[in-house]
């Protein structure tokens, strides 16, 4: 193809070169935990080579080096190509190549080779496949389900302190049964719980790898046992045991387990979505709004209205669900480009996938700690609307009928009075017994309102 100027900082060779001048869509970059992940597969696949191959000691030892390192961050700049590429990955499996040729040749004084050396046994069909699962393992055990357990903690501790108080419930926005706080907030912990069960019922097929399946799947220029050998040194690096898929032309033509993962991700993006809206909500006013709860105040609301203060964080938390819907999209459509032996949408896959695991682990975290920890209870607010609800008559329906209580309730509504002044009008019940009939907390308890009840 002729000859391609390096610049001379550049650590890179030829194939990245060409990259760059090709492919000059965005400013998207790859994320450092999948340069980190490529890295990775490049350590264990010298070690690997060195048993099966017989590849160099040195020259393998130089590869091990220079891996780690940039598996530890260094070197961060000479991975310049945007996600936008060869649908393989093709172009950033060659940058992570020539760079780790270029510097292993330095750190050794041998001549090592980008393709012979430190792509052996490899090709980028498998090498890419296997770092977007390796990347989302990792990023999902280290980061997204810590932070979810903290979610889960953080609601727990809010869900004791608030103990039994009791608020209005709200069906279609409108007045409903009364509930406790706790079984509101327990109703949102039960969601991100099972968001956990989702996440982790996936991550026995995110474990299984591409590696070994080189250019098709066949394993053509690999030793049949480099793949297990690889992923026995991911599993001791990581603390996350990998191994190779059972069926290598799957993991390599199909992206299947990472657009099933990637649909988990999309609806913790919808759990979050419905709570950040609750918090919006129960926190709205503070003197027009429902103003149930207050959220930390931390930072002016307004460059023109003094005083205001804004649900920030329940805000950016919402925008991330937005992100990662978005993201989701992407990657379904991208999984359906496996055509024949090769998925070849696989960096914008990679892109979006780690996206999304960042952005939530970030909001999940954000919002248990900036929001709902710093969350306080405004009793007298919630005392006093739930105190005029015209729809705990409800709790009547069984001794005097759907059609009376209807009556009370509109009666109640239309002259904004607490009901059980109203009831008291209508039925042959006294104040002591209404008051029991019509308890909230009682009401929150379920079961038959009112048995032991008289007429």
């Amino acid at each position: 193809m002729g000859e391609v100027a390096v610049p001379a900082r550049a650590q890179w060779g030829a194939q990245t070169q060409r990259a760059l001048q090709n492919f000059q869509f965005s400013e998207l970059r790859f994320p450092s935990a999948f340069i980190r992940s490529v890295a990775l597969i490049k350590w264990a696949a010298a070690q690997a080579n060195v048993e099966l191959s017989g590849l160099d000691v040195r020259i393998a030892g130089a590869i091990e080096t220079v891996a780690l390192e940039i598996a530890e961050g260094k070197h961060a700049d000479q991975f310049p190509l945007d996600v936008f590429q060869t649908g393989s990955g093709t172009s950033t499996n060659m940058n992570l190549n020539e760079v780790i040729a270029n510097l292993a040749s330095q750190l050794s004084e041998l001549t090592v080779h980008p393709n012979d050396h430190v792509n052996l046994s490899q090709s980028s069909n498998d090498v890419i496949p296997s770092a977007i699962h390796v990347s989302a393992t990792v990023q999902i055990t280290d980061k997204l389900l810590p932070a979810l357990r903290r979610m889960c903690e953080c609601i727990a501790d809010r869900r004791q302190i608030f103990g039994k108080q009791v608020k209005t419930g709200r069906t279609h926005l409108m007045d409903a049964m009364p509930v406790t706080l706790s079984q509101e907030l327990g109703g949102w912990q039960c969601q991100f719980e099972q968001c956990m069960e989702r996440l982790q019922s996936c991550l026995p097929r995110l474990q299984l790898l591409a590696i070994g399946g080189t250019a098709v799947g066949t394993g053509i220029n690999a030793h049949p046992d480099f793949g297990r050998r690889v992923c026995e040194r991911l599993s001791n690096r990581t603390g996350v045991v990998f191994a190779p898929h059972p069926d290598l032309f799957t993991a390599i033509s199909a992206q299947d387990t990472a657009v099933e993962f990637s649909g988990h991700l999309r609806t913790l993006a919808v759990c979050l979505m419905k709570i950040a809206n609750d918090l919006r909500w129960m926190n709205s006013g503070p003197l027009a709004g429902l103003g149930e709860i207050t959220l930390p105040a931390l930072q002016p609301g307004s460059s023109i209205m003094p005083g205001k203060v804004n649900p920030v964080i329940p805000e950016a938390v919402a925008m991330v669900a937005a992100q990662v819907m978005g993201n989701d999209l992407t990657i379904s459509v991208a999984g359906q480009s496996g055509n024949f032996q090769l998925n070849v949408m696989l960096p914008v896959i990679a892109s979006n996938l780690l996206q999304s695991i960042e952005l939530l682990g970030n909001a999940v975290r954000s919002l248990a700690d900036q929001a709902i920890r710093g969350m306080t209870v405004n009793d007298e607010r919630i005392a006093a609307t739930l105190a005029r609800n015209p729809v705990l008559i409800t709790a009547l329906n069984e001794l005097i009928g759907y059609e009376q209580a209807a009556v009370i309730a509109r009666q109640a509504y239309a002259e904004q009075r607490p009901i059980i002044d109203v009831a008291i009008e209508h039925t042959k019940f006294s104040r002591e017994e209404l008051q029991h009939l019509l308890d909230p907390l009682r009401l929150t308890e379920g079961g038959n309102s009112t048995s032991g009840a008289r007429e």
